[in-house]
């Protein structure tokens, strides 16, 4: 006889199946790659600021100040006019080139260096802000460039190589008071000049070609009208005064001026702008004045 106790049934929980999680390598990986680019980056920041370092450390010697007023006089190879040497209050007078002298547009300069580093010059500078001329230039537009106080460099387009000439550009374009021309007939690959200075090398990459950069460009106590400007919008960039490669005529402008005409707005600016700045000493009197030195040309390294 059955009991009248009903049994009952009771369901076992379900087992429990454990699911282990792996590691979430997608997110890993995108960490990884983050921090890698990161480092990347910090690694080319880093060694770009220390290269910019180590250019600027090797400079700092040729960077002018009221100690070390013309530093370019230490670089091998160079040409420095004679001169009465500058000042606290005023840059250095040169013996052959005479400032604020202006010619004619049809008139030509019989200039005692080639390419020229002072003298008379065409009333219309070049346009100096960083500009790089495919065609050479008239020599009267350019030298007023270096009585502005920029840097004028000239190649041989017929020795240059294709990097160099790229690395020059790379100096200049852009980079206020530089200018870079071709030079036709030029007796170096490659020459630098400022108000009554001069530099040839052979090569872009030899480190005077910076030196005589940082040494002269803008450098108040060389050249002579500080404080003027290099743009000249009426100069045609495209289309400059072109260059003659002949020699000088008989009816040439002496480096003495004569026949050219003195600008005295010219002076007057000069003047205003070499005053005596606060913490620079009084000027020295005509008996105590410096000696003018002689014309310097350094023997070229190597």
């Amino acid at each position: 006889m059955v009991s009248g106790k009903s049994t009952k049934k009771t369901r076992s929980p379900a087992p429990v199946v454990s699911r282990r999680q792996g590691l979430p390598w997608l997110t890993i990986g995108a960490v990884l790659v983050v921090v890698a680019l990161a480092a990347g980056i910090f690694y080319v920041v880093f060694s770009k600021t220390q290269e910019k370092n180590a250019v600027a450390d090797a400079l700092a010697p040729w960077t002018p100040s009221v100690e070390n007023p013309d530093p370019s006089v230490n670089i091998p190879g160079i040409y420095i006019g004679a001169n009465t040497p500058a000042t606290a209050d005023g840059p250095a007078s040169y013996v052959d080139y005479k400032a604020a002298i202006h010619i004619n547009a049809d008139q030509r300069v019989a200039y005692n260096r080639y390419p020229p580093v002072g003298g008379p010059h065409d009333g219309t500078w070049a346009n100096c802000m960083g500009i790089v001329y495919d065609s050479a230039v008239r020599s009267e537009n350019m030298v007023h460039t270096l009585e502005h106080g920029a840097v004028w460099i000239t190649y041989n387009p017929d020795t240059i190589s294709a990097a160099d000439l790229a690395t020059l550009k790379s100096l200049v374009q852009g980079q206020p008071f530089t200018t870079l021309t071709p030079y036709p007939g030029l007796d170096s690959t490659i020459s630098l000049q400022a108000w009554a200075h001069q530099l040839k090398v052979d090569s872009a990459s030899d480190e005077r070609v910076k030196q005589f950069v940082t040494a002269l460009r803008q450098n108040r106590w060389v050249y002579p009208e500080t404080g003027a400007t290099c743009q000249q919008p009426s100069f045609d960039v495209t289309n400059p005064p072109a260059f003659d490669p002949n020699p000088p005529g008989a009816d040439a402008v002496p480096m003495s001026g004569t026949g050219g005409v003195v600008n005295s707005t010219e002076m007057s600016v000069a003047s205003s702008d070499q005053s005596v700045d606060a913490t620079a000493s009084a000027p020295v009197s005509t008996a105590e004045a410096p000696a003018a030195t002689s014309a310097v040309e350094t023997p070229s390294a190597g």
